[in-house]
């Protein structure tokens, strides 16, 4: 293959200045403390990792509750609303921002991926994202939410299943590719 034909050429990749929001230092001493105190803490020590996360710039709500083997890349691009619950093995990607709503949970190994790449260019450059997902959603267990995505409140997506495409109105959504599953019927608890 002759140079010119190419479909990439790493040695051409560079990481767009400002990219991770932080300089290296922040960077490398967060994925320190992820590694460390976050990771390690036990499990009930919700408060403490919302507080590492407040102290790297995230901004979490109250009563969220994070399982230390989440794993955040840069926290200064991540917003989490209000009793917001992010699950074991849980991965925020956030080299774009991820804003997170009130009362969501992204379930056991779920992947918010805010980042990717121009194959068009052989260069290869990476490109930050956007993620949003608005209040009230459940993101079940495996599910991978892509690039750009925003999700509408009051949705669940299935185990399992991959969103590439906006969610514009609420209702239960699963498969890949996701499809419409039905309208999401829930029963208020009446105080006792």
């Amino acid at each position: 293959m002759r140079v010119d034909e190419q479909f990439l050429d790493l040695a051409q990749f560079k990481l767009p200045e400002g990219f991770r929001g932080r300089n290296p230092v922040i960077v490398q001493l967060w994925w320190i403390v992820q590694s460390t105190l976050f990771a390690w803490s036990p499990q009930f020590m919700y408060g403490w990792r919302r507080m590492l996360l407040r102290c790297f710039g995230a901004s979490v709500g109250d009563g969220v509750l994070i399982r230390p083997s989440a794993r955040v890349t840069y926290p200064w691009k991540v917003r989490i609303g209000h009793q917001s619950w992010i699950g074991d093995d849980a991965v925020i990607y956030s080299l774009g921002d991820i804003n997170i709503g009130d009362n969501v949970v992204i379930s056991q190994r779920g992947y918010l991926c805010a980042g990717t790449h121009d194959y068009k260019s052989v260069a290869f450059p990476i490109i930050g994202q956007r993620i949003v997902v608005e209040d009230q959603c459940w993101i079940a267990a495996d599910v991978f939410v892509g690039p750009g995505v925003h999700i509408c409140s009051e949705v669940v997506v299935g185990a399992r299943s991959t969103v590439l495409r906006d969610i514009e109105h609420s209702g239960v959504f699963a498969g890949h590719p996701l499809r419409y599953m039905g309208p999401l019927k829930t029963r208020r608890v009446s105080p006792t």
